[in-house]
């Protein structure tokens, strides 16, 4: 939303994009944000990417390690590639890969003027995110443009200083997460605080870490007992 916080929203997004490579189901895959503070994002963005320390995960100061194995760094670098020959998608940020030695996918933002362009709409599973820039004023529009692009519904997460453009948010976005977040990464939720799961492609919203996943595995019976049996078929307001 244009009143968030530029910093506070870039930090997010590096967080939940890039952590463990983007290789988790919660992970943000696509963003959408109000022109009025994308150029300040877009600062942010590049100056923390560009600080990333790259390397084996054996060195935890590395906050970027390789992707899981070669099948899907040719699929990431495959999107990568895409996106540089497209003309309705830009690669702002990273868009280098090399697997000489380890599967490696440099952290890669790609810009797009369609929201519907393939990485908005596609799970990735990798560190490269897709941003979408919308008009200021048109919030609500783009919530619903959330709502409708993606066949998943796990997590997601809003950011705004305006509570009424938040309690939109929640309303409209009401079946796209399943794990909703408000001013804060999509990522991260606390087992036995933070029940997990999401619907639509995402999977049944058993929300696994609380009683409310035992449902899933239990056929419910109802059993009525009485101790005075009626004998007689007429209720005693019949008379």
């Amino acid at each position: 939303h244009k009143t968030s916080d530029p910093k506070q929203v870039a930090t997010a997004i590096i967080r939940g994009a890039f952590e463990f490579q983007g290789q988790k189901c919660s992970a943000a895959s696509r963003c959408y944000i109000s022109k009025n503070i994308w150029n300040d994002v877009e600062k942010h963005l590049k100056a923390d990417i560009a600080s990333f320390k790259i390397g084996s995960p054996e060195d935890m100061s590395n906050y970027i390690t390789a992707v899981i194995h070669e099948g899907s760094f040719d699929k990431l670098a495959g999107f990568i590639d895409q996106a540089k020959n497209d003309s309705d998608a830009e690669i702002i940020a990273g868009g280098g890969y090399d697997k000489s030695k380890g599967y490696f996918i440099e952290p890669t933002v790609i810009k797009t003027n369609d929201p519907k362009y393939t990485t908005m709409c596609t799970e990735l599973f990798g560190p490269v995110l897709t941003v979408y820039v919308f008009d200021d004023n048109a919030w609500e529009e783009t919530l619903h443009l959330v709502d409708e692009t993606s066949e998943y519904a796990l997590t997601g997460a809003v950011f705004s200083e305006d509570r009424y453009a938040l309690e939109q948010g929640v309303r409209i976005l009401e079946n796209a997460a399943g794990n909703f977040y408000i001013n804060d990464k999509p990522t991260g939720a606390v087992v036995g605080q933070q029940p997990f799961g999401g619907a639509r492609a995402s999977g049944t919203n058993d929300k696994a870490g609380s009683k409310l996943n035992l449902y899933r595995w239990v056929s419910p019976r109802m059993i009525k007992e009485t101790f005075v049996t009626p004998t007689d078929y007429r209720y005693p307001f019949l008379g």
